[in-house]
Order: C-alpha cells, then sequence, then structure tokens
C-alpha cells in the first residue's frame, strides 16, 4: 500500500498541513490516515495483526502528479476533488478565508512545479510504500 507521509516536505504532506489549519478539529477518537505513513506505527498495527515484523517492508517513493494546466488549475482541481481540501476550503470560506488559503495553495504549487511550461504541471510527491509479504 501507499501512504502519505506526514511532515514530509514534499507537495501532498504540505497540502494537507495547510489544509488541517483551515479545517475544523476532527472528532474525538478520530485517527489520522496519515499515521499509516509512520513507519513505526505501521509496523505495531501489522504486528498487532498478527504479522510477523520480518514480512513488512518499506520503501519511499515518489509520485508525480503531471497535470495539464497551471499549478493554479490544479489547485482548483484539489478545491474540487480532493476530500481534504474540500474541507478546509469550506471551512474557510465560512471564516471568509478562502482566498488567503487559495493564495497559500497556489504558492505551495508553483513552489513545487518542476514544469519548464506554465501549461503543465509537474510536481513530485513521496510516499511509504508498504510490502506486507504473508
Amino acid at each position: 500500500m501507499g501512504n502519505w507521509i506526514p511532515d514530509d516536505p514534499t507537495m501532498v504532506a504540505q497540502v494537507l498541513s495547510i489544509s488541517a489549519s483551515y479545517a475544523p478539529p476532527p472528532t474525538a477518537g478520530f485517527v489520522s490516515p496519515m499515521r499509516w505513513g509512520i513507519e513505526s506505527e505501521v509496523v505495531e498495527r501489522f504486528l498487532a495483526a498478527g504479522v510477523r515484523g520480518d514480512r513488512i517492508a518499506f520503501d519511499r517513493e515518489t509520485f508525480t502528479f503531471e497535470f495539464p494546466g497551471s499549478p493554479a488549475a490544479l489547485v482548483s482541481e484539489f478545491r474540487k476533488y480532493y476530500g481534504p481540501t474540500m474541507n478546509a476550503f469550506e471551512a474557510a470560506e465560512s471564516q471568509g478565508r478562502a482566498a488567503e488559503l487559495q493564495s497559500k495553495l497556489e504558492s505551495l504549487f508553483v513552489a513545487h512545479n518542476r514544469s519548464p511550461r506554465e501549461d503543465l504541471t509537474s510536481i513530485g510527491a513521496t510516499y511509504l510504500r508498504v510490502t506486507v509479504s504473508l
């Protein structure tokens, strides 16, 4: 399985961090899916499920978002289709801060974009690949 890594300097972890600063706090008892990006927690969960530790392997991989448009247009796609960003914008709109959130995300996407073209966005994001052999 592939899991985003909390506090990673690449794009997705930063999107989630920015989004979380606008969204309401999670409900009591909520465990963030980002915890699956922490090797020690993944090992703990699989050990509790009866998987031997020597059967769990990790690799850090990079997924590259290739988008046929500007970084600002990609932010718009995240705003429409990516749950954490959708929630953050909903909360930001109710606080009159949607433009501020849009600006922060656009700055992030521009900073991470590696495409030399204005009409193409290419942004790498690191994730933790977990392989369990049974």
